[in-house]
């Protein structure tokens, strides 16, 4: 994933976007990135590693390096940026979030018809960034060549654009798929992935950006410069798992989706078998708790955290690259409560369920401090697609997916052409998936919280949300 964040200001501003930023921090672990822009110096710019240590230790000497009326930074999961372009549009600072999977269809077709070349990184791979700042300087104005751009990506391309004359451009993907919003405060505006980061900073709202929407930022005001595009295709994993708790998006808020998502789940299971035996109800941290909180709240079975995340040194799950690294570390964070896990019956409420790897451990981890029985939640619906539009998930064939995996074990190809059924947990098909994972996991029961649920949870209209990664339709 990634996040963004930027300020124009009358003021220097560079203090404001490293805590803007630093705010993103949950949207990515590969690297951060700062530009800046001065009268005096011109365009500046600062790139990190962070995969070993977080954006604020990285750049805690940056006030002392850069400084700026206007700025621009961002946590990234892909590619180092912001990139610094010289072209024809001018010298500007980029920033892209999102993902571009054609890339080199698009790198082939330019370098033969441009005959131009890129800074190639290890293995020969080239920054996206760069690649989208290339296709942008095809045309005449940033405003043509973000069009542009956008149109050709096969992914989804979220652009903030640091210009030699300290303004931002700042320009939503064309579906919408990501939030992009604005503030404004007494010296200038700030644009933000995050509506807490410019909260907290002392802006207050101003402007969500629709589809498509391009706009200037200056002191003196917001120009557009392309109005925003018909169709919407928000991703409802912004609520369901990796957006912000205190964020909110479209106008809805992220912890408060979650509350009612748990709700709507318990009111599905209320009078199943095995669920007035249960003693607590529990999130998988941290994401899962909200969900587990409105579950708990619903079914008035007591909430309680039978294991702790040790965060200290490991605040992320999903900071290792490899996938053996990645399961010893969630492992080695899991501290047991065994007071609240001995000889009791616990149902678990996890964000989603992708591969079960992990969950597998938990549940493991879960017997062995003397769980009697562990049932357990998902609160979206089984994840049938990897993304294609985003960069969420690190599966590299839908096959990873643990539903999809199922599915082809009990019947083959054929189940393909029933993959609605396989979500309903009423049908034969769906009840049959449920219980094969819940041999393998070890779960006492399972269930996925329904398209539908999540939807009224979001309490957006369908056709304003991508739910590609459930049920296939873009």
């Amino acid at each position: 994933m990634g996040g963004f964040f930027g300020i124009v200001s009358c003021d220097d501003c560079l203090q404001d976007v490293f805590f803007g930023v630093d705010y993103h921090s949950h949207l990515g672990t590969r690297s951060g990135g700062l530009a800046a822009y001065d009268p005096e110096i011109g365009l500046q710019r600062k790139i990190h590693n962070i995969g070993n240590a977080p954006f604020r230790s990285k750049f805690e000497h940056i006030f002392e390096e850069m400084k700026g009326i206007s700025a621009i930074g961002c946590i990234s999961d892909t590619d180092p940026q912001p990139m610094l372009i010289r072209s024809h549009l001018g010298t500007y600072a980029i920033i892209l979030t999102g993902v571009v999977r054609n890339a080199d269809v698009l790198i082939d077709h330019y370098m033969n018809e441009r005959g131009g070349h890129f800074d190639s990184m290890t293995g020969g791979r080239i920054n996206n960034t760069e690649l989208l700042a290339a296709l942008i300087d095809q045309k005449d104005t940033f405003t043509e060549g973000i069009r542009y751009a956008q149109d050709q990506v096969e992914g989804t391309a979220s652009i903030l654009i640091l210009t030699e004359k300290g303004t931002i451009i700042c320009a939503r993907d064309k579906f919408g798929r990501l939030p992009m919003l604005i503030g404004k405060n007494e010296t200038g505006y700030a644009v933000t992935f995050e509506s807490f980061a410019y909260e907290k900073l002392g802006y207050e709202a101003e402007k969500e950006l629709g589809p498509g929407e391009i706009v200037e930022l200056s002191v003196e005001g917001i120009t557009e410069l392309a109005e925003a595009l018909p169709t919407k295709r928000v991703c409802s994993f912004l609520w369901s798992y990796y957006g912000y708790p205190t964020s909110t998006y479209e106008g809805k808020n992220v912890e408060v989706m979650r509350y009612k998502n748990g709700e709507i789940m318990a009111q599905h299971d209320a009078g199943k078998e095995g669920m007035e035996e249960l003693d607590y109800i529990g999130g998988v941290p941290d994401s899962g708790t909200p969900h587990a909180i409105g579950y708990a709240n619903e079914s008035h079975t007591p909430f309680a955290r039978a294991f702790i995340k040790y965060t200290p040194t490991w605040s992320r799950s999903f900071m290792p690259t490899n996938q053996s690294d990645r399961n010893k570390v969630a492992h080695m964070k899991q501290i047991p409560v065994t007071e609240l896990i001995k000889d009791k019956n616990l149902l678990f409420v996890d964000d989603s369920i992708v591969r079960g790897t992990q969950l597998r451990e938990t549940v493991e981890f879960l017997y062995e401090n003397g769980a009697k029985s562990v049932h357990m939640r998902s609160a979206c619906p089984p994840i049938m697609y990897g993304c294609k539009f985003l960069n969420f998930s690190r599966a590299t064939s839908d096959m990873e997916l643990i539903a999809r995996a199922v599915i082809d074990e009990l019947e083959g190809p054929e189940g393909m052409n029933h993959l609605e059924e396989y979500c309903d947990g009423n049908s034969e098909r769906g009840k049959k998936m449920r219980q094969t994972i819940c041999d393998k996991f070890h779960f006492a029961s399972l269930e996925f919280q329904s398209l539908e649920g999540v939807i009224e949870a979001i309490g957006l209209e369908p056709c304003e949300l991508c739910t590609y990664c459930w049920n296939g339709k873009e």
